[in-house]
């Protein structure tokens, strides 16, 4: 009986060894997603997909040449930016943010219904109010838990921060 219990004891022991020398297997656990991360990945490819749906519709009815020039490199920046973080997503098994909440849809069509310089206005000052929603998401974003959330935030800052100042130009040039 006392050779069977070393046995099983020895085998518990040789088992939690060769557990404890897996690093892979610790790193993961350390890095878990928590909801803030979750939150993160979320807002981000939502606010990402809603700036993308609004340019597109400034792209093809604004005359506005500066306008007109922002939207397409809305379009192009949150392409590449939504593209990282739909891998972190995938990465952390994140699902959601793929697709624009019912407010942000019912701005859009409000958008939608105007023409002119009205639309570039409305427009441009919803850039505005997303910009400096997005600023502070990725702000807060850069001092997450995960590593990959915090290079992949101060990453994308500047060039928010350079939308969000162009955005702020061309509103204060719009009558």
């Amino acid at each position: 009986m006392k050779k069977l219990i070393c046995f099983v004891c020895m085998v518990m022991v040789l088992f939690f060894i060769s557990s404890c020398k897996d690093n892979k297997h610790a790193k993961n656990y350390n890095e878990m997603i928590d909801e803030g991360s979750v939150s993160f990945i979320q807002q981000g490819l939502e606010a990402g997909q809603t700036e993308i749906k609004a340019s597109q519709l400034a792209a093809a009815n604004s005359k506005n040449p500066h306008v007109l020039s922002f939207a397409k490199s809305i379009i192009m920046d949150y392409d590449t930016t939504n593209d990282k973080l739909e891998k972190i997503a995938i990465n952390n098994r994140v699902r959601g943010g793929d697709s624009v909440s019912a407010m942000h849809k019912k701005t859009i069509a409000n958008i939608t219904s105007l023409s002119g310089n009205a639309f570039d206005k409305a427009y441009i000052q919803f850039m505005v109010t997303e910009h400096q929603s997005a600023v502070k998401l990725y702000n807060a974003a850069t001092n997450d838990r995960i590593d990959g959330i915090q290079t992949f935030a101060r990453r994308a800052l500047p060039v928010l921060k350079m939308h969000l100042d162009s955005a702020n130009l061309i509103c204060a040039t719009l009558k």
